[in-house]
């Protein structure tokens, strides 16, 4: 397999702060990877390298084969998926449902005079429908739950077939039955052997879905552990973590935290 992300040494700095340092990472292209950390762990900042849509201070981040600095980022965003809580607040609330989806196969957000032919069309559909919202097609942006916002952003992700698919924080603000039909759309994209490689960005391990197979751990802007999850998911690398004693279980492809009762505070 070929790798579609290969950081080495990477490090980002925003003036006297270190977001990131140090982060060596691969990321094959049949893998599906979760990203997981407290808050400030440098999560939002690595995703934002994986995209291309900040480079390195320092270190070398390579993207689809490519290298950042060494290539057209206008080029290769296209081959990357992305959702963002900072790219649905661009999306225009009266945009219709349809051309949210079907307007990234131009990279734009907001459809405009852009002319689409039919192939795009069906894409669209075909996307929306594979994300359960077939029903909202016509609907506004505006007008959608949470929930639904998220899914029509997973569609529009999909929409160019791209090579890499980075999600960032997709369960946030999500209610509990939001958050489960969520992760359960995420789990068929993650079994499709045709998907592309999928990095997702979380707080909690209740939102890994089933079929992910590998997870990085991020604190303090550096890598605690990263690797297939059977291997890194153990309740000593995840208290490590977050700072805190906590109890892992893993059941029927779901895994759970909480706080280890013996550590309580009074």
């Amino acid at each position: 397999m070929d790798a579609v992300l290969e950081l080495a040494d990477v490090t980002v700095k925003r003036g006297q702060a270190t977001l990131i340092e140090g982060i060596d990472w691969t990321v094959e292209e049949d893998e599906r990877w979760v990203i997981l950390g407290p808050n400030g762990a440098g999560k939002t900042t690595l995703l934002q390298v994986a995209s291309a849509q900040i480079h390195p201070t320092s270190g070398v981040a390579g993207i689809l084969g490519e290298v950042l600095g060494t290539v057209d980022v206008f080029e290769l965003r296209p081959r990357i998926g992305l959702t963002s809580a900072a790219l649905a607040d661009k999306i225009p609330r009266a945009e219709r449902v349809h051309d949210v989806v079907v307007s990234a196969s131009y990279g734009v957000i907001g459809r405009w005079r852009e002319r689409y032919d039919e192939l795009d069309h069906e894409r669209a559909v075909d996307l929306l429908t594979e994300v359960g919202v077939r029903h909202l097609v016509d609907r506004t942006f505006g007008t959608l739950s949470e929930g639904e916002r998220k899914r029509v952003q997973i569609a529009r992700a999909l929409m160019t077939d791209p090579e890499l698919l980075l999600l960032d924080e997709p369960a946030a603000g999500l209610d509990l039955g939001g958050r489960e039909d969520l992760v359960s759309t995420l789990s068929v994209l993650a079994m499709d052997e045709m998907s592309p490689a999928t990095v997702l960005v979380s707080h909690h391990v209740e939102e890994i879905p089933p079929g992910f197979t590998h997870a990085l751990l991020l604190r303090g802007g550096g890598v605690v552990a990263a690797g297939p999850l059977e291997y890194v998911l153990t309740e000593e690398i995840v208290s490590a973590t977050f700072g805190m004693p906590l109890m892992l279980s893993h059941e029927d492809g779901r895994w759970a935290a909480r706080r280890h009762p013996r550590h309580r505070t009074s």
